[in-house]
């Protein structure tokens, strides 16, 4: 048990931006399901709200909990948010060009019944990746002192 506690601590930064990848995913499918499904909004403005709320969980989550920056203080917790959100949305535009350019260069293999599965699962790896370090050293840097 000290090993597993020692490990963690080691990776906790790593470790916590999984998980609450994971929980972000799940909030991204619940409230499409909810804004789509349960409220009947059309598809494009429910997943444009799923991607809000989605993304506005990672950041409190990121800030809190992965990366640890504690303080909000005005406006500092406000230039975060924007650079969070900006990172998401540059990595969005990474993930959709890469997906089509993956699909071009002939990695359009369908797995599980599924079109291009493989290019999304490449590119989804080289997403979460990107938003690691975009929250790492762009939008939840450490000062030196």
């Amino acid at each position: 048990m000290d090993r597993i506690k020692e490990l963690y601590l080691k990776y906790k930064e790593i470790v916590n931006y999984l998980i609450f990848g994971a929980a972000t995913t799940f909030v991204s499918w619940a409230t499409y399901a909810l804004f789509v499904g349960a409220l009947r909004m059309a598809v494009m403005p429910g997943k444009v709200l799923s991607w809000v709320c989605a993304v506005t969980f990672a950041f409190v989550t990121n800030k809190l909990w992965v990366f640890e920056s504690k303080s909000w203080a005005w406006p500092g917790w406000l230039k975060e948010a924007a650079s969070f959100f900006a990172g998401r949305v540059f990595s969005g535009v990474v993930e959709i060009g890469g997906l089509a350019l993956l699909m071009k260069l002939g990695m359009d293999q369908t797995l599980f019944g599924i079109e291009g599965f493989v290019a999304n699962m490449v590119i989804t790896v080289v997403v979460i990746i990107l938003n690691y370090f975009i929250s790492k050293f762009w939008v939840f840097r450490k000062k030196e002192k």
